[in-house]
C-alpha cells in the first residue's frame, strides 16, 4: 500500500470471507475436505489456516490466502510470486508448497456478491509451514547471523531467477519496498514523541545520507 486516498481505497478492499466461507472455498476451488478452518493474520489481504482431513499421504494443513480486490486485477505478480515460492523450494529453501485448484491453475479468480456490487478475489493455496515468528523468541548474535547468512544465500539464488513478467512486482511507493523506507516520515506521529521515534528518525536520517544517495549502484 502506498499513502492517502490510495492507501484507503486498498484498505476498503480488503477481503471480509467468514470461516464458514473460506471452507467453502478451499473445497469448491481446491478439492479439500475441510475439518476446520482458523483465521491468521494479514495485513491487506486475508489468510486462514485450514485444516483437511487426514489422507493416505500429503499435507493436511494448508493456508488459503484471498487477495484483496486491487491485487486481484493483476494476476500477473500472484503468478510470479507463486513461481518464486516454487523456484526455492525446488532450490532447497524451506518454504511452503504451492497447491494446484482443480482446473490446474495456482490461482483462481472467484466472484462474490457483496450486496452493492460483484467482487473478485484471487484466491491460492499453500501448505503450511510450521514455526514460530522471530519477535517470539529470544535473540541471540549466532541467530542473526544464521538469519543474516539465509537472508545473502536467498539473495544469491534469486539472481538465477527468471521470469517474463517479473516487472509485475514493481510498484511505485510501496510502503513495504526498503528503497521506500522515507516513506515512513509522514507516519511518525503514531509514535508520539518518544525514545523510539528519535531511533526511527535517526534511522531515516541515515538511510538518506547512507542509502539513497547510492541506490543507482545497487542490484534490483
Amino acid at each position: 500500500m502506498s499513502s492517502g486516498n490510495d492507501q484507503q481505497s486498498e484498505a476498503l478492499s480488503k477481503p471480509t470471507f467468514s470461516e464458514e466461507q473460506a471452507s467453502a472455498l478451499a473445497e469448491s476451488v481446491f478439492g479439500l475436505k475441510v475439518a476446520k478452518v482458523q483465521p491468521l493474520p494479514s495485513y491487506d489481504d486475508q489468510n486462514f489456516h485450514v485444516y483437511a482431513s487426514k489422507t493416505k499421504d500429503g499435507p493436511t494443513e494448508y493456508v488459503l490466502k484471498i487477495s484483496n480486490t486491487k491485487a486481484s486485477k493483476n494476476p500477473d505478480r500472484i503468478e510470479v510470486q507463486n513461481d518464486i515460492i516454487m523456484f526455492l523450494k525446488a532450490a532447497g529453501f524451506p518454504t511452503s508448497s504451492v497447491c494446484r485448484a482443480k482446473g490446474d491453475n495456482t490461482a483462481s479468480l472467484v466472484s462474490v456478491d457483496s450486496g452493492s456490487e460483484i467482487r473478485s478475489y484471487l484466491v491460492r493455496l499453500l501448505t503450511y509451514l510450521p514455526g514460530r515468528p522471530i519477535a517470539e523468541i529470544p535473540i541471540s548474535p549466532q541467530l542473526l547471523y544464521e538469519i543474516g547468512k539465509l537472508a545473502a544465500k536467498l539473495d544469491k539464488t534469486l539472481q538465477k531467477f527468471h521470469h517474463p513478467k517479473l516487472s509485475s512486482l514493481h510498484r511505485k511507493n510501496f510502503i513495504w519496498n526498503l528503497k521506500n523506507v522515507p516513506l515512513l516520515e509522514k507516519y511518525l506521529y503514531v509514535l508520539g514523541q518518544n525514545r523510539n521515534r528519535e531511533i526511527v528518525e535517526h534511522v531515516i536520517h541515515l538511510f538518506k545520507e547512507e542509502v539513497m544517495t547510492k541506490l543507482s549502484h545497487f542490484r534490483e
